[in-house]
């Protein structure tokens, strides 16, 4: 085995986030306010904006974005049928997916409330006067009613070019249905998708070894633009966003895990490091699910019956990152107007935060969309969403991190309580199944 390959894909990601880090910062303190740098190398001259971070970095930090993008309704898709069809007893669907949704709904409001709890215990607005010229639009959300009626597709093409992740999950948890009982026909098919598969996940696993390539470059572009003075005042509210995360992901996660199958909570988050790293880098939970099913099936051990669905599903409607930054910027914005909330309006924001996990899955921007409807509900002005925008790229990163953690646990959860679930898998001490690619083997 090769030096490359020996070394873990977490430590190497690891290694390109820390570089690209490094990298931006340096070009940020290289660079004027309003201007370019030339770096002089060989013949040529080189803008170290215009050419490294607007144009290598932000091109190779792109593609790799878009590549794992490219592959989510494709993985979903096939995913989700192979898991759908092999399933002997379709009534169990219904189980699952109410075992699923009731656990993504009780985690989203255990998150809002430890949010606000630690917010009026902390006051991060108290003492902050920002709120002069303070600017916000939001598009309006959806009504329930209407993502409901939503969710079943007129034209099921039309959900895959537009990437509506629960008219996929609808539709091919119906088409999976009709494979199973199909009989003879469906059996061939089920074995064709069960190709498709081994295929795209073959494809998964190329590209996470490409992974701290693009991490890097994403890194690199991102704290090349990041200005810490945009924290200022907002210090504290960062903190406490940022400290509640972080509590959710190491402390609530593993409390409800030993607490409802008995495993060790440690195994748990050493198995995902690398998928929470995906998370923090691309910002983004559907991007992350070809990682967060590979970490599910191949290293926590969950049947992929279970997995195909649980996790896409929680991509769409599991936010409680962003759930914890709603309960934070409530409190935060509320201190800042003066405006006094009680107890009737607190209960209120963690019940509209719960179901508009629900409500808002699918819209752009549905973190801020979300948290506009919570204050509107509760009286507190809307534009001051403007006061939070310029920290919330770096709490957006761990939010989605913790998001996929929340994916994974409850898919875990679900997997044990319907006995689809390899504890040897789980147990196994080598956490970098799957993380590696034989590059030989695809030469032969």
């Amino acid at each position: 085995m090769n030096k490359e390959s020996a070394n873990s894909l977490t430590r190497r990601i690891v290694i390109g986030m820390i570089a690209g880090i490094i990298l931006g910062t340096i070009f940020q303190a290289m660079l004027p306010e309003d201007g370019d740098l030339l770096i002089p190398l060989g013949l040529f001259d080189f803008a170290v904006r215009g050419f490294f971070v607007d144009g290598l970095f932000e091109i190779g930090g792109q593609i790799f974005i878009t590549s794992l993008k490219m592959l989510v309704v494709p993985l979903v898709f096939i995913s989700l049928i192979c898991g759908t069809c092999s399933l002997t007893d379709t009534s169990k669907l219904g189980r699952i997916g109410g075992r699923a949704i009731g656990l993504y709904l009780m985690t989203t409001a255990i998150a809002i409330t430890i949010a606000i709890a630690a917010a009026l215990l902390i006051s991060p607005g108290d003492g902050v006067n920002m709120t002069a010229d303070v600017t916000f639009a939001t598009k309006e959300a959806p009504s329930l009613t209407q993502v409901i009626i939503g969710m079943f597709p007129s034209n099921p093409f039309d959900a895959f070019a537009k990437g509506n992740m629960l008219q996929i999950i609808v539709f091919a948890l119906l088409f999976g249905i009709a494979i199973a009982l199909a009989g003879e026909a469906g059996e061939r098919i089920a074995k064709t998708f069960e190709d498709f598969n081994e295929v795209i996940m073959r494809l998964v696993v190329i590209l996470m070894n490409l992974a701290p390539y693009g991490v890097f470059c994403l890194m690199t572009t991102l704290f090349t633009e990041l200005s810490l003075a945009t924290f200022g005042n907002l210090i504290v509210y960062f903190m406490v966003v940022l400290a509640v995360l972080l509590l959710h992901a190491f402390l609530t996660y593993p409390i409800i895990l030993k607490l409802l199958t008995g495993l060790n909570p440690v195994t748990f988050i050493k198995k995902m490091r690398t998928t929470a790293l995906f998370a923090f880098s691309t910002a983004s939970s559907n991007a992350t699910i070809p990682s967060t099913l590979n970490t599910t099936t191949k290293k926590l051990g969950v049947n992929n019956s279970i997995a195909s669905f649980t996790v896409p599903l929680g991509a769409t409607i599991n936010m409680d990152g962003t759930a914890i930054m709603q309960g934070v910027a409530t409190v935060f914005i509320a201190q800042v107007f003066n405006v006094d909330l009680s107890v009737t309006d607190f209960l209120m924001v963690i019940v509209t935060a719960t179901l508009a996990s629900i409500g808002t899955a699918g819209v752009p921007g549905v973190g801020l969309i979300m948290l506009a409807m919570v204050l509107a509900q509760v009286g507190l002005p809307v534009e001051g969403i403007g006061l939070i925008i310029g920290v919330d790229r770096l709490l957006d990163m761990v939010r989605t991190a913790v998001n996929v953690t929340g994916d994974s646990m409850v898919t875990v959860v679900v997997g044990k309580a319907e006995g689809q679930f390899d504890q040897s898998v789980f147990n196994s001490s080598d956490d970098t199944n799957g993380d590696r690619i034989d590059f030989h083997h695809l030469k032969d």
